[in-house]
């Protein structure tokens, strides 16, 4: 078996397609393939189906393939062009791979795999190409993902903000709860950021949303009023944001009595700010022990962390009557407790319980957010950073868009062509 019947039959080469000739160069481990096609084909019009004499070529195209025998492997190959008298002349879709790669679809199939798991640069060194060439593959990945991506907006969906640079510098992130995935990344965390998304919808498709999960954002808040019917009713305020504003608390009531306890001497509440911050089932071990000694003191801080542990359990009921009636409880022990921060806190709260309670109905949280925006800041860190927004919303959809990324060569790849 020659070097032309071996890479016919690695390649899948199939007639009128042949391959005229092999040359391995063994010092650059590089083998170049080049393929022809048989004399006296027709060709088919890719606009209209229909068989016409074979025009002429386009100019040759290089495509990239996977290693064979740890060398490097190109397909040389000249692409017919048909003549239609309706449509004009037309270059047939390749192939091997895809109008505007310089990729076989095995190959940039390999570059996809290996972008999932670490950086462009790594993909570059791995796969032994150029950092743009690594990047374009990248990026037509999402453009080819977000094209067979169905327009829809998801029936419950979540809104948070993600740090793009210092300075203040925010993307806002919409992500379906259900298919835990970012379904659009908006510039800054503006009302305009959310409102620039809802506009792709209809008045019916918006009406299907059943929640939206957010944090106490006032523009996240006005633009989904604006926008999705009943919208009130539908917001749903994250228990991990609402529970941060009770946790700060706690640890100003801390710190407040550790400055006064230290100016008499006292240094007990000494590097126990975490102590305060945990929650029981997250709390070490072997910090046990020292945490219920301070318990039994009469601190301020012991009465705040009682506090902040009690507004846990207001998100187990399952009926938004008794949400009110917990909470409310609640709100007169924390308003009465003499703390200021706890005080502060819990005000804040009230004003906004009518979109805490609505948790009892949906039952939706913000934490697949969080677990998407840590998977951002992973890529993000895998990165060194991003210079610019488009990358980083190019990366986003990648990573965590739940796309179709992957190039799919013709079914039928003779179909194309007819033996006169």
């Amino acid at each position: 078996m020659d070097d032309k019947q071996i890479f016919t039959k690695i390649l899948g080469i199939h007639l009128p397609w042949y391959i005229d000739r092999v040359d391995i160069d063994e010092k650059a481990e590089r083998v170049d393939v080049f393929v022809d096609h048989e004399s006296g084909i027709r060709v088919a019009c890719p606009e209209c189906g229909k068989f016409y004499g074979l025009y002429d070529h386009a100019p040759e195209r290089i495509f990239r393939h996977l290693n064979v025998c740890q060398m490097a492997t190109y397909i040389h190959v000249r692409p017919p062009r048909v003549s239609c008298p309706d449509h004009g002349v037309k270059q047939i879709g390749s192939e091997f791979g895809e109008n505007g790669s310089d990729m076989t679809f095995a190959f940039e199939r390999h570059v996809i795999d290996v972008a999932h798991e670490c950086s462009i640069e790594a993909v570059s060194r791995i796969c032994g190409i150029t950092w743009d060439r690594g990047w374009n593959a990248f990026d037509r990945a999402v453009s080819r993902g977000l094209g067979r991506k169905e327009h829809r907006i998801p029936k419950r969906m979540g809104v948070d903000e993600k740090s793009f640079a210092r300075g203040h510098k925010y993307e806002s992130l919409i992500y379906d709860i259900d298919r835990s995935t970012v379904e659009y990344v908006g510039d800054d965390r503006e009302q305009e950021s959310l409102e620039k998304y809802y506009r792709q919808f209809t008045p019916e498709e918006l009406a299907t949303v059943e929640a939206v999960a957010m944090d106490m954002w006032d523009p996240y808040i006005a633009a989904t009023k604006k926008f999705i019917p009943d919208g009130e009713k539908k917001i749903v305020f994250d228990r991990f944001h609402v529970m941060r504003f009770v946790v700060d608390g706690v640890d100003k009531v801390r710190k407040e009595e550790h400055k006064v306890r230290l100016a008499e001497g006292d240094s007990i509440l000494k590097g126990t700010k975490y102590l305060w911050l945990w929650s029981k089932e997250h709390m070490p071990e072997y910090r046990v022990a020292e945490f219920k000694k301070l318990q039994s003191l009469d601190l301020k801080v012991s009465r705040a962390w009682a506090i902040k542990e009690n507004l846990r359990n207001l998100w187990d009921y399952v009926y938004e009557k008794c949400m009110r009636n917990y909470f409310h409880k609640w709100y007169w022990w924390a308003t009465h407790s003499r703390l200021q921060p706890m005080i502060d806190a819990a005000k804040t709260l009230h004003r906004h319980l009518d979109n805490i309670v609505t948790y009892s109905k949906h039952r939706i949280t913000n934490a697949l957010g969080e677990s998407l925006n840590s998977k951002i800041e992973k890529v993000k860190r895998m990165a060194c950073g991003f210079r610019n927004r488009e990358h980083y919303r190019i990366a986003i959809f990648f990573h965590c868009g739940g796309l179709d990324l992957y190039p799919v060569p013709p079914a039928s790849p003779t179909m194309a062509f007819k033996t006169c």
